[in-house]
């Protein structure tokens, strides 16, 4: 009688199977095709220089490349050089392989194409500066304030930007100067001058 009046839910709409979860999607461990690239390169030679980033020049210098298209050359790129290890002039400045390439995306940084092997960088490449999407100024004084003693959190509450964006700007930063200071400070001989100069120093 009861299932007549009050007919039971299950009858009515039929019964209902849950699907089963569906398992989480695991990541390949295999190593991938192209290490440190995110496309396949141009060219063997290109994929051959992934692996020597940290292979110094060579002792003797490219040839110096004269350009002798259109209207001579307005950007100076003397202080810069080639940073593809395949290229011949990586390493090398002043030899006249690069050219100004105007500013992609209409960003502030200027963008250099190297004639000897096609390839493109922005100015600031090798800079603490390369790849940041902030105001340089905002970037100087918030490394400035770490400098004096200001703490992460502090610099974050001053310029109203996360912490975690602070902390690799100091790390940068810190691995730029450490690598600027091995670069000019090298090999330094302490000569008997130093005395006449700061006579409390001793040998």
């Amino acid at each position: 009688m009861l299932h007549v009046v009050w007919p039971d839910d299950h009858a009515i709409t039929g019964h209902k199977t849950s699907l089963p979860a569906k398992a989480p999607r695991k990541r390949s461990q295999a190593p991938p095709p192209f290490p440190g690239l995110i496309h396949k390169p141009r060219c063997a030679a290109c994929e051959e220089g992934v692996h020597r980033h940290t292979q110094a020049p060579p002792a003797t210098p490219p040839p110096l490349t004269v350009s002798t298209r259109g209207r001579p050359r307005q950007v100076d790129t003397q202080r810069h050089f080639c940073p593809h290890a395949c290229c011949a002039y990586y390493g090398w400045a002043g030899q006249g392989n690069l050219q100004a390439n105007g500013h992609p995306s209409s960003g502030p940084w200027r963008q250099f194409y190297c004639t000897a092997c096609a390839g493109y960088f922005l100015e600031t490449h090798g800079t603490p500066l390369h790849g940041k999407h902030v105001a340089p100024e905002m970037l100087v004084w918030a490394v400035g304030a770490l400098a004096e003693g200001l703490g992460i959190r502090a610099v974050a509450r001053v310029f109203e930007i996360d912490p975690n964006t602070v902390l690799p700007w100091l790390v940068e930063v810190a691995d730029h100067a450490a690598v600027f200071t091995r670069y000019f400070l090298h090999d330094v001989r302490v000569t008997n001058q130093a005395k006449t100069w700061f006579p409390s120093v001793r040998n």
